[in-house]
């Protein structure tokens, strides 16, 4: 089918894309290149660098003409949603909206949503948090988040649109920015990689759960064929320490010195894990991907990417 992919030339979104055009799928992304890159991009995928908060962004519906959308294009850096909420909720609510309202012009039959599950129930009073944990957000990203996934689900109601909502914990893997405020494996490693002492915010006790990217990329496609209406937490089920994380990644690189820890940062939940118990009983998905195989994978394709730049 046809099939939009906004965000398509970022992290998440361009593994998505690959995988799409895999399955024979004509593909069409919209992404500004902020943090995307062409770099990342399939040489197959219809390139539109249009703001998807902009009313340009029509144009790319009227020439791409999809059936499905995945809406994957985010602000999504908690620290920086704290010092400027403004900007993460014209993106992450506003961005949304206009998607939204160009799905049902152009009658997109079903759109899948990139949500967080790490950001959105705020420090759990359960663990694993399930999909009917409370929403508590303790930052603007996660607020943003959960205001968007509000418009995905009555906007869809009011135009017969399907959705799916994927709730992912934190998402790594290849592709991921090195130099950004999100994503701690890529981070570490880059810093690792560089000779440079990775910083660790707080004590190293901060609990998370780690999913590779090519996991999310499996439930992404799982939930283009779905049928039903549906919000699914995408995670391993597991938490991780950022200290394990940290010792994993020293592993895989040979880094032998010791981390700098520095003040923990607002929003920033202490411990969270997802259950996922309902994403493998309804879209027949689960992780598969170990984290010390991932971090593994990830340092490698680091180690390939800064090749072949020299």
């Amino acid at each position: 089918m046809n099939v939009l992919v906004t965000g398509g030339a970022g992290f998440i979104g361009s593994h998505i894309v690959d995988r799409l055009i895999a399955d024979g799928h004509t593909v069409a992304v919209v992404d500004i290149l902020a943090t995307g890159t062409r770099a990342n991009l399939n040489p197959e995928a219809a390139l539109y660098e249009i703001d998807i908060r902009s009313p340009a962004l029509a144009a790319a519906f009227e020439a791409a003409r999809p059936e499905a959308v995945f809406h994957i294009a985010a602000h999504a850096s908690v620290s920086e949603s704290v010092r400027d909420p403004m900007h993460d909720a014209e993106v992450n609510v506003l961005g949304t909206l206009n998607v939204l309202q160009l799905c049902a012009a152009y009658r997109v039959k079903r759109i899948v949503f990139s949500s967080t599950g790490g950001a959105l129930y705020g420090e759990p009073e359960r663990l694993p948090a399930d999909e009917g944990h409370p929403v508590r957000p303790l930052s603007p990203y996660g607020a943003s988040k959960a205001a968007a996934e509000a418009y995905v689900q009555t906007f869809c109601a009011l135009s017969d649109i399907r959705y799916t909502v994927l709730r992912y914990g934190n998402v790594y893997g290849p592709r991921q920015d090195p130099f950004g405020e999100a994503g701690v494996v890529a981070i570490f490693a880059n810093a690792m990689m560089s000779g440079q002492q990775p910083i660790i915010f707080g004590d190293g006790s901060h609990e998370r759960d780690y999913v590779y990217v090519e996991d999310v990329v499996r439930a992404n496609v799982l939930a283009l064929a779905q049928e039903r209406d549906a919000v699914y937490n995408i995670g391993t089920g597991e938490g991780t320490t950022v200290s394990q994380v940290f010792d994993a990644l020293a592993g895989a690189t040979d880094y032998g010195g010791s981390p700098e820890h520095a003040d923990e940062r607002p929003g920033d939940v202490h411990r969270i894990y997802l259950d996922v118990r309902l994403a493998e009983r309804e879209l027949g998905w689960r992780a598969t991907v170990p984290l010390g195989e991932g971090i593994l994978r990830t340092v490698e394709a680091m180690r390939e990417a800064e090749a072949g730049t020299r």
